[in-house]
């Protein structure tokens, strides 16, 4: 007995990371599937449809299965299908001006760009969605207002840089500002934690420049620089998608319940903001 009061303190922790690194992986189910799709279609062999465009159908295919299987609901496919739309047109300026490019053919491709391009934008949707069920998500002192008023100009610098000053800087402060004191509170095997909000988005957007080099090892796009060869994609992308990832979140946080006002108690008595069917997850 001494030796298992002894593990016990040890032995938790564990289970706790484990727990949570496993919810993580579910919650990035929409992500990994097409990402798996990528790296299958660069094995195959040269067959009579262009691979961008078997990568919509694939996408369209991942996204119906996951709604009829209940694994994301019909107003998470809603925000999925915004962020589907809002990275089109991020990739249509984009592409526009070098920044990188989509250099295989397709006949669903519209001034360089493939349309399957906008799932890697829905991935990052169904990401957010999911980690809401699953860790049971709920904010407290979140400011919707402010939060969505820098995401929208993060986004707009995203194109005005070409031609501004880029401020992307001043807008990670304001972005601190508007996210103080705001909590994410989740759930672990049963035990309630909370982080930063702002902390979230640096996390989510180290491990989205994670993906992004392994995107673009597989060819789902190229920088300029990788023309000739894949190299590892700058380390500025981390802070790029650190910025980036609060337009998803304001989308996901929107058709949420409304969260606690900034200041109320944490174990005040009050509707709880939690995820889309107020379940734990799946």
């Amino acid at each position: 007995m001494a030796t298992s009061n002894t593990l016990r303190p040890w032995g938790s922790p564990l289970r706790q990371l484990l727990s949570f690194a496993w919810a993580q992986t579910r919650a990035c189910a929409f992500a990994i599937a097409l990402l798996s799709g990528v790296a299958v279609s660069a094995a195959l062999p040269p067959l009579p449809l262009a691979r961008y465009d078997l990568l919509v159908a694939y996408g369209v295919l991942l996204t119906t299965v996951f709604w009829l299987r209940g694994w994301e609901s019909g107003r998470d496919v809603a925000v999925i299908a915004v962020c589907h739309v809002i990275g089109l047109a991020f990739e249509l300026v984009k592409v526009s001006l070098d920044s990188w490019s989509y250099p295989e053919p397709a006949v669903l491709k519209f001034a360089g760009v493939p349309l399957y391009g906008g799932f890697l934008y829905a991935a990052v949707g169904s990401y957010v969605c999911r980690a809401w069920r699953l860790f049971d998500l709920e904010l407290v002192g979140y400011r919707p207002r402010r939060t969505a008023a820098v995401a929208a100009a993060v986004y707009l610098n995203f194109f005005s840089h070409h031609w501004l000053p880029d401020a992307r800087l001043p807008l990670a402060g304001l972005l601190l500002a508007a996210t103080a004191g705001t909590w994410v509170r989740y759930t672990v095997l049963g035990v309630r934690r909370r982080m930063p909000l702002a902390l979230s988005f640096a996390l989510i957007g180290f491990f989205l420049w994670v993906a992004e080099n392994l995107a673009t090892y597989l060819g789902a796009w190229r920088y300029p620089y990788q023309l000739d060869g894949w190299q590892p994609v700058s380390i500025h992308k981390f802070g790029a998608w650190a910025l980036l990832i609060s337009v998803t979140f304001v989308l996901a946080a929107a058709t949420r319940p409304a969260p606690r006002a900034a200041g109320e108690c944490a174990g005040a008595a009050g509707p709880r903001h939690t995820g889309a069917d107020g379940l734990a997850g799946r």
